[in-house]
């Protein structure tokens, strides 16, 4: 029979349809402000801890919707944003540093909801509020301490294989190794090549001298290293600062953006990531005089520092370790009552260590503290150029072989708080510079949802008003389906893991909202030219939507395309609007042509008509 569809096309129309509006469901519950615990590796989160979170709240007349402890953390809601910030500060102030407690907004979705796995969208920054940081990586440096590294092996294993070299450097972007003889030369040249991968060995016989650079694919490699390793390690620091839902993603080659939603103590997150420090050890050198060497003569193989409070001291160059190895680093205080920060090192980093100071018992060994600054400058290629300023902040005697745990003094207590957090994080592999920084305020957040909220239901409203003015009865149908295209959106929104909605977000549910009834209009005008060619009212029907079917398909995908390149080439708000445009087509194609067609089917259809009210 002529425009009837049959049952399982019905019922699967009615089924996406009320998948969507469940996943759409927990949008209208809105958020609680709450506060969100959880432990360093130091501490525990247990039952005791719920305990002394809610006496220390009871202590502060502070009546909180719920306290409950969820997956190692515990989450507390609060009736007000005065409430939160009030609970917040005596939360830190009870529990102590080895507890971190974050601001947060927690979803209110009702349990049976969140059992089938529905969730509200997570918010962008600018919808709720927080802080946008844009940060480059200096890639030279980053070439430089991997090559560094690069030229300690080389050292070391020409050592071992007992070949005789004068000097091991680097060389723009490689190793240079000068031999001492021919012999030597022959034995170094026969024992590198092809021994290290992505390198290739240059011989210049005359001079006695053997080069290993990069090739054009390792350094490649070594770049998106660098960035990768950067990005790991801002998450961990952005799980110290105990950040729910961060944002954290590469743009360009050389630059990471972190956006930190709900963040409101932007001074110390900027602090914390921002922050390039991290630790050498290196033995001081007891064989040559530091007078000497304050005077300009600094022996070969050693380096002149400053220290921190004290003397200038002379090390020796080559590093025994340095802060990559470290696992966990932690407050504690000395027999003294001083500050320390103990530290735990890796396997790898405890056999070093061990190494290093089991033949050298009794003698001093210095913990360097180096740090990155941006000069503003950059270089020829565009880069951002760094200085970097080392201070030795403790020099202790090696009272016996050491293993994986050891402590460093000799730093003040918010030093020690900061140097700790930093360590457990990890050492940033190349310096990095914060070159923009915004902050969007809560208030401002909510403005914005609901001015964008305003514009879809203007949007929204007008368009119903047109479509039924214009096309009568079958306006009505073509309503019906642009609001189940918002559910859909909604729905399928909140469903995609990741899927943030921002404000071009919502530009592009605007957009949406109107480019939903195109297809409508090409299929009711396609259908208003079949009756005015004579056709009865089915065979309008029929005609109408098969023959627009192509028309909307083209329109539609040429658009997705767009959608999708936005979506590869474009970076933060762009992305966020190709997003929902993309989402808004898909869907918007299947309500138009699908929906609407099954609504006509089940209205109109199979009947004997003599017009339609279109």
């Amino acid at each position: 029979m002529l425009n009837k569809y049959p049952l399982w096309k019905n019922l699967l129309v009615i089924f996406v349809v009320l998948v969507a509006a469940l996943y759409a469901l927990p949008n209208i519950y809105g958020e609680d402000p709450a506060v969100q615990i959880s432990a360093d590796r130091q501490a525990t989160i247990d039952t005791a801890t719920l305990d002394r979170v809610r006496n220390t709240l009871s202590s502060e007349n502070i009546s909180p919707k719920s306290v409950a402890l969820e997956e190692q953390q515990i989450l507390v809601r609060l009736n007000s944003d005065n409430e939160q910030l009030k609970a917040r500060e005596a939360l830190v102030d009870a529990l102590g540093d080895n507890y971190i407690v974050a601001l947060n907004l927690a979803p209110a979705t009702p349990e049976w909801l969140k059992a089938v796995g529905a969730q509200p969208m997570k918010l962008g920054l600018d919808l709720r509020g927080g802080v946008h940081f844009l940060m480059e990586i200096d890639m030279d440096e980053a070439m430089r301490k991997i090559l560094d590294g690069m030229k300690d092996t080389v050292r070391n294993e020409l050592r071992e294989e007992r070949i005789r070299y004068t000097a091991v450097d680097v060389d723009g972007t490689g190793v240079r190794v000068e031999l001492r003889s021919d012999e030597a030369y022959q034995a170094a040249a026969t024992y590198l090549d092809n021994r290290y991968q992505g390198y290739q060995l240059f011989e210049t016989p005359d001079e006695q001298l053997l080069e290993l650079r990069m090739t054009e694919q390792k350094l490649a490699e070594t770049r998106d290293y660098a960035v990768s390793q950067n990005i790991t390690i801002m998450r961990n620091r952005v799980n110290e600062l105990g950040v729910a839902e961060p944002v954290i993603q590469r743009q360009g080659s050389n630059r990471i953006v972190v956006e930190l939603p709900g963040v409101q103590d932007t001074a110390r997150a900027k602090e914390i990531l921002g922050a390039t420090a991290t630790l050498e050890f290196r033995m001081v050198d007891t064989e040559n005089d530091v007078r000497d060497a304050t005077s300009g003569r600094v022996p070969f193989g050693s380096e002149l520092l400053p220290m921190r409070d004290g003397p200038q001291q002379l090390l020796k160059e080559d590093v025994i370790l340095t802060g990559d190895h470290i696992v966990n680093a932690g407050v504690g205080y000395d027999e003294y009552n001083r500050p320390q920060v103990n530290i735990t090192l890796d396997g790898a980093g405890g056999n070093k260590i061990s190494m290093a100071t089991k033949d050298n018992v009794g003698k001093p060994m210095a913990t360097v503290f180096i740090e990155y600054n941006a000069t503003g400058e950059r270089d020829e290629n565009g880069n951002l150029q760094f200085t970097k300023s080392a201070e030795v902040i403790n020099v202790a005697t090696i009272q016996s072989r050491l293993s994986s745990s050891f402590r460093i003094t000799g730093v003040g207590a918010q030093e020690a708080q900061n140097l700790s957090l930093l360590l457990r994080a990890g050492a940033l592999i190349a310096p990095i510079q914060i070159v923009e920084e915004r902050t969007v305020g809560p208030s401002l957040g909510q403005q914005n949802i609901d001015a964008g909220t305003q514009a879809i239901m203007w949007g929204f409203i007008l368009v119903l008003l047109f479509m039924v003015a214009y096309y009568r009865k079958f306006g009505l149908v073509a309503n019906c389906a642009l609001a189940a295209n918002l559910v859909l959106i909604i729905g399928v929104m909140s469903m995609i893991p990741g899927a943030t909605l921002t404000l071009p977000g919502m530009a592009g549910i605007v957009l949406t909202v109107g480019m939903a009834v195109d297809a409508n209009v090409l299929i009711f005008e396609r259908i208003r030219e079949e009756i005015k060619d004579k056709r009865s009212p089915q065979q309008a029907i029929h005609h109408g939507y098969d023959s627009a079917l192509s028309t909307i398909a083209d329109a539609n995908v040429t658009t997705l395309i767009a959608a999708l390149i936005l979506f590869a080439i474009g970076n933060g708000p762009i992305k966020g609007f190709a997003i929902t445009l993309a989402i808004g087509i898909i869907t918007s194609m299947f309500t138009a042509i699908v929906g609407t067609r099954a609504i006509v089917n089940s209205v109109w259809g199979g009947k004997r008509l003599s017009k339609l009210s279109i």
